[in-house]
């Protein structure tokens, strides 16, 4: 069974610094496309930044230059570090894994940021 579980969320002021995690149970983490989605307040769900099986990564126009996807595979992790937040940024962070042949996609449960003085 795969879980996906992120923590880290939190109230920041414009400007501040926040990294989310999220720990991978039951699966390869390396073997999955690995994101972050976020869905802000009366808004749909969009894609963050991705990074693939190669490492290689991609981001949300409105994002690029401020936040950095990375992984650790000893530790099962994917990081959202997150600079120069904006109150545009506020929005629950959702991690994602995706299976690259069977198309299976996995959710976890959402981490809170809020970017306000």
């Amino acid at each position: 069974q795969v879980h996906l579980v992120e923590s880290g969320g939190d109230l920041v002021q414009p400007g501040g610094t926040l990294r989310v995690s999220c720990v991978v149970s039951g699966m390869p983490l390396s073997y999955y496309t690995m994101s972050w989605y976020r869905q802000g307040p009366g808004k749909q769900r969009e894609l963050v930044a991705s990074i693939l099986r190669s490492a290689s990564t991609n981001y949300a126009d409105s994002v690029k230059g401020r936040f950095t996807i990375s992984r650790d595979t000893d530790k099962n992790t994917v990081y959202l570090q997150m600079n120069g937040l904006k109150p545009e940024d506020t929005a629950v962070y959702y991690c994602n894994a995706l299976e690259p042949i069977l198309a299976l996609d996995y959710w976890g449960q959402g981490t809170q940021v809020t970017v306000s003085s």
